[in-house]
């Protein structure tokens, strides 16, 4: 009867979408990066929205049923009164970001789970249409049919010197050509803001040879998004 009870009770929650789920941030990186957290439509911030993980370490945080956000990872960080980091930096001055997006470029893991809340489906994908600072990668957990999604190239090694972000004159981080040009045919906006107008360039293209599961523009939906049951719990790995 209570087994009974319990599988009831269980189904109710996943037909409300109640699931939450948790996220495992592991660091593989053969450096200290400072992994970062931002929710989206306007809910509140997890309980972290940033903290330090040295090489070797893992983290976990719990989201609640329905969260949308995305992950991404800072390097290079100080704290001389005022914390600051070379790349994926968000401005808030402290190792929380509190509510704040990572200033590009910026590799992102994108995720709206359960579908936002109505459809029983989690979607994610790993973002490079900000440019990209380090190689990452998302595993689903207790799904064997959800796929796991990376970008495990080093697209620093690739990045052309129109796109590069560079300290100590080493490239740190490389810029996708919107952020480095700001141009509507890189952006997918204004004239180009619709799938049919907006187009694949040779830009685009470095990140997507070097990461061909990663979005490597705004409209690059077909190869790049990936789809789990709600329930899943996931690892998020950094230098995979």
């Amino acid at each position: 009867m209570e087994h009974q009870v319990f599988s009831i009770f269980l189904l109710a929650l996943m037909v409300q979408g109640t699931f939450c789920a948790t996220f495992t941030f592991k660091n593989n990186c053969q450096y200290t990066v400072w992994p970062a957290t931002l929710t989206g439509g306007g809910q509140p911030q997890l309980s972290s929205t940033g903290f330090q993980l040295i090489t070797g370490a893992n983290q976990s945080i719990n989201t609640p049923a329905g969260w949308s956000g995305r992950f991404w990872a800072r390097t290079g960080c100080t704290d001389k009164g005022r914390f600051t980091c070379t790349t994926a930096d968000c401005g808030s001055g402290q190792l929380g970001c509190n509510g704040a997006a990572g200033a590009p470029p910026a590799s992102l893991a994108e995720f709206t789970l359960n579908g936002g809340g109505s459809h029983n489906q989690d979607f994610y994908d790993i973002s490079l249409v900000d440019g990209f600072n380090l190689p990452m990668s998302v595993t689903p957990l207790g799904r064997s049919s959800c796929k796991s999604t990376a970008c495990g190239a080093n697209i620093n090694s690739v990045c052309p010197p129109v796109l590069s972000l560079k300290s100590d004159g080493r490239t740190i981080s490389c810029k996708s050509a919107c952020v480095a040009f700001n141009q509507p045919q890189y952006c997918c906006s204004g004239e180009f803001a619709t799938p049919d107008k907006c187009h694949p360039t040779n830009y685009s293209r470095i990140f997507k040879n070097a990461c061909p599961q990663a979005y490597s523009y705004a409209y690059d939906d077909r190869s790049s998004t990936f789809t789990c049951s709600s329930g899943a719990n996931y690892i998020i790995t950094f230098c995979p």
